[in-house]
């Protein structure tokens, strides 16, 4: 077992396939939505439409609302069509963006019940997006495939902010927030038909029973468990240290946002280099180098443990960046193989609630963290979690190469 995946002879290129090319555009445009929802309404808290609190309010909301829809959006898109799916998921993220608009100084209560319907709409989307794409790439051409759309997210997470703010000296906020519902009409209609006829459920199936389904065929591979297990602790860790003290030290070391700003764009460039590198290699034990790749997380809360010249901590974000992409790929790419199909967006359903449910609960902990035991013992103890969680993962026999086989 080499655990290499090798194309179809004769199969068309990745990005010469209409279907995926379509899939792959739908997905582009949910992510630009997503990334630029947050800095359209920082806009508004600059132009004094909108307070502080109010956008807190209104961006946990929309979490709310993601994470509420993820695990039903599983359940649905195992039931029936997967397109149907992210078509009604997006129209419904299509039709509530205006009111965010219409509540901007008028209404936070307003504002916070549309950007829930957003965040619902985006929630929808990840697992049937997940599945769909196993339905739209035959099995030799998913690592490639995964690629291009996990580099597709990182190019939106430069692209969003900076268009924003481009677009932002022509137009006000009202019609930027207009724009980011264009975008999800475009991901409701663009993504194609799938290949796999809707499984519906058995009648009087109620939903708890097919998640629960969904749960025990996770269960039933336990390299998906231990990976899903390291992913949650470094996002819970690693990724708290970025959104809490990175900040802090960008400001209280170096006196400067710049480094802030600096790192996360390392980040985003390792990320796509990462995406890059893995839709070329397979490693043979490609899971271990998966679980490797999560490992490099573990530097970035390392490089802000001690006093260091900015480029450390630029080149340990580009680490970190570089690993997450060598992890996810491999890892959707297994899951997409290894997981029965009729049950692949609930398990799907199943990673993304895990690894960003436990996001907000850890940049909540943080904080706190770092009030009670001080900065640097929290950053050590964030670095080692990073460093041992993947570890112990891949102790697991069937981690070494994603797969029960």
């Amino acid at each position: 077992m080499t655990g290499r995946e090798t194309s179809p002879a004769g199969a068309r290129p990745i990005l010469r396939d209409r279907r995926f090319v379509r899939l792959w555009c739908g997905t582009t445009a949910s992510g630009l939505a997503t990334w630029a929802l947050p800095f359209v309404l920082g806009l508004a808290v600059l132009d004094r439409t909108l307070t502080t609190a109010g956008l807190g309010i209104v961006l946990a909301t929309r979490t709310i609302g993601f994470l509420a829809a993820v695990p039903i959006s599983g359940v649905l898109a195992d039931r029936y069509s997967r397109r149907a799916v992210v078509l009604w998921a997006g129209l419904a993220a299509a039709l509530a963006t205006p009111f965010i608009a219409l509540g901007l100084g008028r209404s936070v209560p307003l504002m916070a019940v549309a950007a829930a319907v957003v965040g619902a709409g985006q929630g929808a989307c990840r697992p049937a997006f997940q599945a769909l794409t196993a339905e739209v790439v035959d099995a030799g051409r998913r690592r490639r495939a995964n690629a291009a759309m996990t580099l597709a997210v990182r190019v939106t997470t430069l692209v969003a902010p900076a268009g924003t703010a481009l677009l932002a000296a022509v137009l006000d906020t009202w019609w930027l927030l207009v724009g980011t519902g264009v975008l999800w009409v475009v991901a409701a209609l663009l993504p194609p038909r799938g290949l796999r006829a809707p499984a519906r459920a058995a009648a009087g199936a109620r939903f708890f029973g097919e998640f629960g389904e969904g749960v025990r065929e996770a269960r039933r591979h336990p390299w998906f468990l231990a990976g899903l297990g390291a992913l949650a602790a470094v996002i819970f860790t690693g990724y708290s240290a970025t959104g809490v003290a990175l900040p802090l030290v960008s400001r209280d070391r170096y006196g400067t946002e710049a480094v802030l700003a600096a790192a996360l764009t390392a980040y985003t460039l390792g990320a796509l280099a990462g995406a890059l590198l893995v839709a070329r290699w397979t490693p043979r034990a490609q899971g271990w180098a998966a679980l490797a790749g999560l490992a490099l997380y573990g530097f970035a809360p390392l490089s802000l443990l001690l006093p260091a010249h900015p480029a450390l901590v630029f080149a340990a974000y580009a680490l970190a960046g570089l690993g997450i992409e060598l992890f996810n790929v491999p890892w959707f790419t297994a899951t997409q193989r290894e997981v029965e199909p009729r049950l692949l967006a609930r398990v799907s359903s199943l990673d993304f609630l895990v690894s960003y449910g436990l996001a907000p609960v850890g940049l909540a902990l943080l904080a706190p963290a770092i009030d009670a035991f001080g900065l640097q013992p929290v950053l050590a103890g964030c670095a080692l979690v990073c460093f041992l969680a993947p570890a112990a993962a891949a102790l697991v026999p069937s981690s070494r190469g994603f797969s029960r086989r």
